[in-house]
């Protein structure tokens, strides 16, 4: 058996930590809440996650998984997405951090002038199976939360082309595989795939997706996928920045 050289350990311990990066180190529940800033308060807000909200978050047992804020924040919006052992502990911890005297004080001390947050947006989801084994990508300029709405019956197969194809097309044109997830939906809808695909700058990311969707690999891919009926009816997709505290870059 061969020696382990150095450089194959550290390469060995990134891949590994690149594993619990993608699942949430031992969270297997997540959940993206994208909070309504009120006119003039995402600052105070942003401050608050910052000195405040994050570490009380870890103290009720949750785990910050990403903070971001839209390229074109029109909405006037702040996305973060938490981790959590399981699904029961979830509505646990909630209630163990809002009765945490810790955050009752700083939650009133940063309203003397008014409430932060006009309303929240949430979606709850687990890992995708088998697309979140690639390794760590070099920290990333812009983000795109992409959302997959499928045809009834087809997630499966939009999971296996991901596996099979798309993932490493996304690659060759530079684009970045973070971590992937489907939606747990509370009305009995079919679940959507959820992921994030980054990139240096947005003009970047632009110039390769388009040179994706282009590429004849894709194509070809796609179509064979699809011999037997559309998989994909609808993509939601936004570009997002990391806040300079976000865990993930």
């Amino acid at each position: 058996m061969k020696k382990l050289t150095l450089s194959m350990l550290a390469l060995f311990f990134s891949l590994v930590g690149f594993s619990q990066q993608l699942s949430g180190s031992n969270s297997t529940y997540f959940e993206i809440r994208k909070y309504y800033a009120n006119e003039g308060k995402l600052p105070d807000l942003i401050k608050r996650f910052e000195d405040h909200t994050m570490a009380l978050f870890e103290k009720s047992g949750m785990e910050n998984i990403a903070y971001f804020v839209p390229a074109d924040n029109t909405d006037n919006s702040l996305t973060y997405i938490l981790g959590y052992p399981n699904e029961k502990s979830r509505d646990r911890m909630w209630e163990k951090f809002g009765n945490d005297p810790e955050w009752q004080k700083a939650k009133k001390e940063s309203e003397v002038n008014g409430g932060l947050v006009k309303s929240v947006d949430q979606t709850f989801m687990k890992l995708a199976p088998g697309l979140n084994d690639t390794p760590q990508p070099r920290a990333s300029g812009i983000f795109q939360l992409r959302t997959y709405t499928c045809f009834d019956g087809r997630l499966d197969n939009l999971i296996v082309r991901f596996k099979d194809h798309t993932q490493d097309l996304f690659e060759k044109q530079g684009l970045r595989n973070y971590p992937y997830w489907v939606t747990v939906e509370k009305d009995g809808s079919q679940p959507k795939l959820v992921y994030l695909l980054a990139d240096k700058d947005q003009v970047s990311f632009e110039k390769n997706f388009q040179n994706f969707i282009k590429d004849p690999a894709w194509v070809k891919a796609r179509d064979a996928s699809e011999a037997d009926g559309k998989i994909v009816e609808k993509v939601d997709a936004v570009f997002l920045r990391t806040l300079p505290f976000s865990p993930l870059k």
